[in-house]
């Protein structure tokens, strides 16, 4: 269960796409009234084309073209995304409980204690100790989570038709990520544990170091090496498409010469990019259901969010934000894994911090810690995300791209939430949010005598 922690904090870690999520193309019927507005508007790019008055500058309302753009989504596909949004919330909880109960059983069956034991047998060598007892122990959790895992991620996204791939593919990758998952978690455990033996009193910094290198290195990696294994990368040819991205990341001096499609249409229907690398590993990636659901207008507002979090450093930021709250939790755990070991070490036969039998426990603090952190870790993201939007909008200069991709957006996530339940459950800015700002930019951007009609604004209807 820490490893899977573990893989969690460095994918949100990564300066993750604005528009990445379970995307369908626009339904005829949003994309029927968007055409309507375009028709009521006597340019494609209203406010940027032609001449008008003064006071049909003053008339545009950013805040009544937000909700007009928000009323062009018929009811019912409101009703289903919400729904599908909303039934996050649960599954976080239920998540939650399955990898506590999971750890209690381990601890109180002495499952745990019975495996280390095994190891132990084994060989005498510690760090094959540990390899021994993680190897199982990754397979163990794995093969009591797959359950709620298999819901998740096949069957429900294909009960919203968010899916594309059928059982045996799907399955395929599972294996293949299982596959990653105990080579990458079982070199962090027998690391982890080492620091824990040489640094008894200190392991919780010491540990916390480690987490936080293992979590940059996977941001890092990630996109470049291990992405690859389930998608193909190929370069984008088609240059009315590639030149406008590639003139952008010259503009903002990102080194790269090459856009990439990625063939993500053939697992979901998500849309997703990504600017990553380092040291000459920089890359521009796009995948195929952005090139087929979006215009070039949106294209150019989600690659100029992308380059925003490649500009501004949100990786590096990211890790050092996450990495402070690493720390903090090490601390914390330190504290009450001590406490847990006093109280029920006898009866779990966990001997103490450099015990693997104790990992569950380490686990199960984790999970409580990162819980009850939601919030503050969504909100961190989303911070990030609302950057790049800013940074987005200002490169690509398409607003009305954004407001689109916004409502595309909308297929799998809450257009129009609660403020508190944006700040509890939501990673990245919601729809209303991020075509809020895209109306104030427009209007801010209106050149003096221009026409200031907005797609969708109620003064087109």
């Amino acid at each position: 269960m820490l490893i899977l922690l573990v893989v969690t904090w460095a994918m949100t870690l990564m300066p993750a796409s604005a528009q990445d999520g379970p995307v369908r193309t626009a339904s005829p019927a949003i994309s029927d009234k968007v055409s309507s507005f375009e028709r009521a508007a006597p340019v494609n790019n209203p406010g940027f084309s032609s001449t008008a008055t003064g006071r049909d500058v003053n008339a545009f309302d950013p805040a009544a073209a937000t909700l007009a753009w928000l009323e062009s989504v018929p009811s019912n596909q409101r009703e289903k995304s919400d729904a599908y949004f909303e039934g996050g919330y649960w599954l976080i909880l239920w998540t939650f409980l399955l990898s506590a109960a999971i750890s209690v059983f381990l601890l109180a069956s002495r499952l745990s204690a019975r495996l280390r034991d095994f190891s132990e047998r084994v060989t005498n060598i510690k760090n094959f100790q540990i390899a021994c007892y993680a190897i199982p122990y990754l397979l163990f959790i794995y093969a009591l989570s797959f359950p709620l895992n298999l819901y998740e991620n096949f069957f429900r996204e294909h009960q919203y038709g968010l899916a594309t791939q059928s059982f045996a593919p799907w399955f395929r990758e599972q294996l293949l990520g299982l596959a990653l998952a105990l080579v990458g978690g079982t070199l962090l455990v027998v690391v982890l544990y080492a620091v824990f033996r040489r640094a008894p009193r200190t392991w919780w910094l010491w540990g916390a170091i480690v987490m936080i290198i293992y979590s940059g290195t996977l941001v890092l990696i990630a996109p470049v090496y291990i992405e690859p294994l389930f998608n193909t990368y190929k370069p984008l040819t088609d240059p009315k498409i590639r030149n406008p991205i590639l003139a952008m990341a010259r503009a903002n001096e990102i080194p790269v010469k090459q856009v990439f499609e990625v063939d993500a249409s053939r697992q979901t229907t998500r849309v997703s990019a990504n600017v990553s690398g380092l040291l000459g590993t920089t890359r521009v990636a796009l995948n195929d259901n952005l090139l087929k659901q979006c215009t070039l207008p949106e294209l150019r507002a989600v690659m100029a969010h992308e380059m925003g979090h490649y500009v501004l450093n949100h990786g590096a930021k990211l890790v050092t934000y996450f990495g402070i709250l690493i720390l903090i939790g090490f601390a914390l755990t330190r504290i009450l894994f001590d406490a847990a070991v006093t109280r029920w070490g006898h009866k779990w036969r966990v001997r103490g911090i450099a015990d693997p039998g104790g990992l569950p426990l380490l686990a199960l603090i984790f999970s409580i810690l990162v819980f009850f952190a939601t919030p503050v870790l969504n909100t961190i993201v989303r911070i990030t995300e609302r950057e790049a939007d800013a940074f987005g909008i200002n490169t690509s200069r398409e607003p009305d791209g954004m407001a689109k991709v916004a409502l595309k957006l909308g297929a799998y996530r809450k257009l129009d939430p609660a403020p508190l339940e944006e700040f509890i459950f939501f990673d990245h800015p919601s729809g209303r949010a991020r075509i809020r700002m895209a109306m104030d930019w427009k209007a801010a951007n209106l050149p003096a005598g221009q026409l200031a009609t907005v797609e969708g604004a109620p003064a087109t209807r």
